[in-house]
Parts: structure tokens; sequence; C-alpha cells
């Protein structure tokens, strides 16, 4: 039996890039002293969202497989399923399990 998948994204915790990029679009169109000290601390918050994509992105399970090696895994799962199908089809076909009909 497989183990529970770990949530890979916290309930609420956000890992879009695009407002960041446009706050330091907006920063950068005042073209004011003050906002060049803006500029870079909107900048610092890209950096730090985009390593912590990158940190969550190495301890997602599978990322060590090849392509090659989950499109293997991915076809063995699929036979599993094909298997497992036609056993089930095969059993309800025996009539070996009547359940009474709720009135």
């Amino acid at each position: 039996m497989a183990a529970p998948q770990p949530k890979q994204e916290k309930e609420g915790e956000d890992c879009s890039l695009l407002p960041l990029v446009h706050d330091i679009i907006k920063c950068m169109d005042k073209e004011s002293q003050d906002e060049s000290q803006d500029v870079h601390q909107e900048l610092n918050k890209l950096k730090a969202k985009i390593q912590q994509a990158r940190d969550q992105i190495s301890t997602m399970p599978g990322i060590e497989s090849s392509p090659v090696d989950q499109q293997q895994q991915l076809e063995t799962l699929r036979e599993q399923v094909h298997t497992k199908n036609q056993l089930l089809q095969k059993y309800k076909s025996l009539c070996m399990f009547d359940v009474p009909k709720a009135p």
C-alpha cells in the first residue's frame, strides 16, 4: 500500500512570481532616488521567492528519476490498474458477492 503523498504547497502559500515582478516594474517606473531602494527591496523579495521555489522542487518525490524512469513507472502502474480492473470484472461476474438491495 502506498504511503500518503505529502502536501507540496501549504495552505495560503503563494508561489506566484508575477506580483513581485509587477511591483518591481512599478518601482522602476517612478524613477526616483528613494524608489531605487524600493526596487532593490523588491528584487530581494523576488530572489527569495525563486530560491524558495527551487527548494520546494528539490524536495519533490521522484525528482531524482529520469524522464525514462518516470515513463516506465507510469507504464507499470497502468498495467497494474488494467490487471486489477480485469480481476474486479471477473469477481463481479462470479456473483459471489450478492449485496442485498436497500428497500
